[in-house]
């Protein structure tokens, strides 16, 4: 949905309880719709989009009153996003007052988007998906103990509503199936130790007499032993004492193994079918260990390690809402927050079937973000989100950006992950991401951005408080070198594609794909020929074509002109001053990344509500549907209400219906 800055009114619906009542239901008075809603459409709207006209195929009623137009959810909600996003009425047409407005807009998020229906909402249904590469190396960690990152050889992943852990494309190439099983050898072979054969099994050929060596202390014998890892001791936690108990052991060790690489407890015929290649080795007298590594090597190559899989334990109606059982519960929360599987604390409180109590869902959920592993969702859903993960692919042309090196992108994107890190870990507001007094430097990047006493290699909190800390030109994404460089072309700045990453990554509301053959700016350095890149650009969206999205896209670009295409700060283009004014259609005007940064922290609701969709995605693996705007809504409330902090993003997520419900598999006839 196309989106351009504006005091929203939604916001100052939801951040004014006092006014808006209870999570903003106060009820509108009866004839609302009758004496405000309907003359407002009719002044504002059917000129463009009765039945005759349908301009951009969208008629708004006719409605024979307030309960037919209530029902027509999906059309009000355009509506609200139009309204709120300042697109319509279009330019040229009388424009209806902020007052009306607001009042409109109330009247469409009380009354017509809450549900109506009764019974439960459809959750949705998650298709079942693979691990994807990072996924498997935490999984391995984890599980083994072992951090060996095979995955990094793996094909790449697919991505999808802008992540790589979406089950609709994570698919299965033969190649991928051939890296599995050859990673499962490696595995086992690094992580179980497997004793020398004897020396009779060895070797035929005679001994060499060897003199005899005096009885060594016990010291001496156990430094001689050779160390088990930990990844051995964690698997093969108990050994057989006699040949008697070789399968009773195997039976535990691989019980306990497969119930944690497959994130449930697993039935007998399982751990039977485990004991047959467990027998083969024995069979062939192998050593006891070697048994377990054939074994645990057939676990790993398991669809249950491979793919995340929820299955009903009886057949469901499709119309069937039910909650996630305890340990699909505990796989969904550490996939979300970890990346990898549920450790021993989520498996036990799953099998005590006390993961669902609201209380231990939050206590986990804090745990969870201040442990260590959730690193894995900086490396995931922030890497994407924020392009960190792009920043390996910027190839600046160094002959006009001669400080770029490896060295600096490393450092701008540790900036973006640190960043995002410090938010996460210390519970901070989400919109410090718009704006923050801090960041995250080594002396190299301060340089960089031109300020001044950050010494070192290492990565370091800096305070950006001070005026003289380059004078308010960073604090917040947009500020960070990942954000600049990535948006950016080899010899030039890109204010389209600075506009368009705001409108799909900040407010949630892509822009069409441009027409075919219509992206015709030139390319040129910086800093070539009598004309700003602005003055070019502005050339280009004379084309009627262009000018509707690029009226929307470039003014948010234009405002970052005084950063280049790697980041630094500059003065001029083409040897002219950088004019950074931005005009928005609705009338809304600003100047630079101080003018930016307060216009969409007018906007701080629609921030939010486009996190809320990002990182719901991101949690349920999936796009979202119609039936999930609801829970977008509710998040996004649950947000503004907390003070924008961090866990309450994720904590709202994790208590939705599409986080821990699912619907039944439709069943034929």
């Amino acid at each position: 949905m196309a989106c351009v800055l504006l005091l929203s009114p939604f916001a100052a619906a939801d951040e004014r309880p006092e006014k808006a009542g209870k999570a903003g239901k106060t009820a509108p008075a009866p004839d609302l719709y009758e004496s405000r809603v309907a003359p407002f459409v009719a002044r504002h709207c059917l000129s463009c989009h009765d039945e005759s006209k349908k301009k951009g195929d969208f008629v708004l009623g006719p409605y024979a009153g307030v309960e037919a137009a209530v029902k027509d959810r999906a059309s009000w909600r355009k509506v609200a996003e139009k309204l709120h996003a300042g697109e319509m009425p279009p330019k040229g047409k009388p424009r209806p007052s902020a007052e009306d407005t607001a009042e409109i807009l109330r009247w469409i998020e009380q009354t017509v988007l809450p549900s109506k229906s009764p019974g439960k909402r459809d959750p949705g249904r998650v298709t079942i998906r693979r691990l994807n590469n990072y996924e498997y190396n935490y999984t391995i960690r984890d599980l083994i103990g072992l951090d060996l990152k095979l995955a990094d050889d793996f094909p790449s992943d697919e991505v999808g509503y802008g992540f790589d852990n979406i089950g609709d494309v994570l698919s299965i190439p033969p190649l991928l199936l051939e890296r599995y099983l050859a990673a499962a050898e490696k595995i086992v072979d690094q992580a179980i130790v497997v004793p020398a054969p004897t020396s009779a099994a060895r070797s035929t050929k005679p001994k060499e007499p060897t003199p005899k060596k005096a009885k060594g202390s016990r010291k001496e014998k156990e430094e001689a032993a050779p160390a088990l890892p930990e990844s051995h001791r964690r698997i093969l936690f108990v050994m057989p004492k006699t040949k008697a108990d070789r399968r009773d052991c195997a039976r535990q060790i691989l019980e306990r193994f497969a119930s944690r690489a497959y994130r449930r407890p697993v039935v007998t015929d399982e751990v039977t079918r485990l004991l047959k290649l467990f027998d083969l080795a024995e069979k062939n007298n192998d050593p006891f260990e070697r048994g377990i590594q054939i074994a645990c090597a057939a676990v790993l190559s398991s669809p249950h390690f491979l793919f995340r899989v929820e299955l009903d334990a009886k057949p469901r109606d499709d119309s069937d809402i039910h909650p996630v059982n305890e340990h699909e519960l505990a796989s969904r929360l550490s996939y979300f927050l970890w990346s990898s599987l549920p450790d021993a604390e989520l498996s036990d409180l799953a099998s005590r079937g006390e993961l669902h109590k609201d209380d231990v869902l939050e206590k986990q959920v804090m745990r969870m973000l201040r442990d260590g592993k959730s690193r894995g969702l900086v490396k995931t859903f922030a890497a994407l989100w924020l392009g960190s993960r792009a920043m390996k692919l910027p190839s600046p042309d160094t002959s006009l950006f001669p400080a770029f090196d490896e060295e600096l992108r490393s450092a701008m994107r540790r900036e973006t992950e640190l960043f995002f890190e410090e938010v996460m870990k210390k519970d901070l507001s989400v919109l410090l991401f718009l704006d923050s007094d801090f960041t995250f430097l080594n002396e190299k990047l301060a340089r960089h951005y031109g300020i001044a006493g950050v010494k070192g290699d290492e990565m370091q909190r800096v305070s950006l408080s001070q005026p003289e800390l380059a004078g308010g030109r960073r604090g917040g994404v947009l500020t960070q070198g990942t954000f600049l460089t990535t948006t950016s072309n080899p010899t030039r700045t890109s204010p389209v594609k600075r506009g368009k990453w705001i409108l799909e990554q900040i407010l949630g509301s892509p822009p069409p794909p441009p027409p075919p053959g219509n992206d015709n700016l030139k390319e040129g350095k910086s800093g070539a020929g009598s004309e700003t890149l602005r003055q070019r650009t502005e050339a280009h969206r004379s084309d009627p074509a262009c000018a509707g999205c690029h009226s929307r896209m470039d003014p948010l670009g234009f405002a970052l002109e005084n950063y280049d295409a790697v980041g630094a700060w500059r003065e001029k283009d083409a040897k002219l001053p950088i004019d950074a004014s931005a005009s928005l259609p609705d009338g809304t005007s600003f100047r630079g990344i101080e003018g930016l940064k307060r216009a969409l922290l007018d906007r701080k609701r629609d921030f939010c509500h486009c996190l809320a969709e990002k990182m719901l995605t991101f949690a349920l693996g999936r796009g979202l549907e119609s039936s999930d705007e609801e829970a977008v809504d509710a998040v996004t409330r649950q947000v503004v209400q907390s003070d924008y902090r961090f866990s309450s993003l994720v904590l709202a997520i994790v208590r939705s219906e599409p986080f821990q419900m699912r619907r039944g598999e439709k069943v034929a006839p």
